[in-house]
């Protein structure tokens, strides 16, 4: 089994004990992402869209850094403080995804690291 550690600078930096992602074989395992800048590791400002985009702005990031872009996720976690923006998810997501789409899971939770209103992982699958 080869196993290979995913590191970038252009998604921001771990701020516990993983990794942003690690590859296994032909799977690649993508850490869960929050709305950070890459450049200042702060939260980004404005709305949940703003969010939603960023986080999806670090996974390409991360994604990219393993040799791999969006058509390779097959699965798709997100977590969200609050359900009622699962429609922005929607929306954005459409604008980084394409048919066909991966597998995907929507969990509510009580609270995010830094007070962020959405997180994402993913798994990635390449040739």
């Amino acid at each position: 089994m080869a196993r290979e550690i995913i590191s970038t600078d252009k998604a921001p930096q771990a701020i516990g004990t993983y990794s942003q992602a690690v590859k296994v074989d032909n799977t690649v395992y993508l850490s869960g992402q929050i709305p950070l800048l890459p450049e200042t590791m702060q939260l980004v400002e404005g709305d949940i869209e703003a969010q939603i985009v960023q986080v999806f702005e670090n996974l390409k990031a991360v994604a990219a850094a393993a040799g791999a872009d969006f058509s390779h996720v097959v699965k798709l976690n997100v977590f969200l403080t609050d359900l009622a923006n699962f429609p922005v998810v929607n929306e954005v997501m459409a604008r980084y995804f394409h048919e066909p789409y991966p597998a995907r899971a929507a969990i509510g939770v009580a609270a995010l690291p830094k007070a962020a209103e959405v997180e994402m992982d993913a798994v990635l699958a390449i040739d």
